[in-house]
């Protein structure tokens, strides 16, 4: 059972959890105030790290050839940036 608990899956999983907990609070209010401006960006960056999480552990892109997984690491990068940027600029 320990080595279930402590298997990099299994923590990813719990990771993944906490970060949609943690973005659905900053949905409704937590830390920012009326500030949902910055919410939603948080909201957005913790999106593409749990992007990251399910594409590198579950995906298996951790174990990819490098082109791959660098292509998908910018991807991610570009990817957030860019809507982030429209977000902030009214798009």
């Amino acid at each position: 059972m320990r080595t279930l608990l402590l298997n990099r899956i299994s923590i990813v999983w719990v990771l993944l959890i906490l970060a949609t907990a943690l973005s659905w609070q900053f949905g409704h209010g937590l830390g920012f105030g009326d500030a949902y401006q910055y919410a939603t960006s948080a909201i957005l960056v913790i999106t593409f790290v749990k992007v990251r999480f399910v594409f590198l552990d579950f995906m298996e892109v951790r174990r990819a050839p490098l082109p791959l997984r660098v292509a998908f690491e910018a991807w991610a990068v570009v990817a957030c940036g860019v809507l982030i940027f429209l977000y902030w600029s009214g798009l």
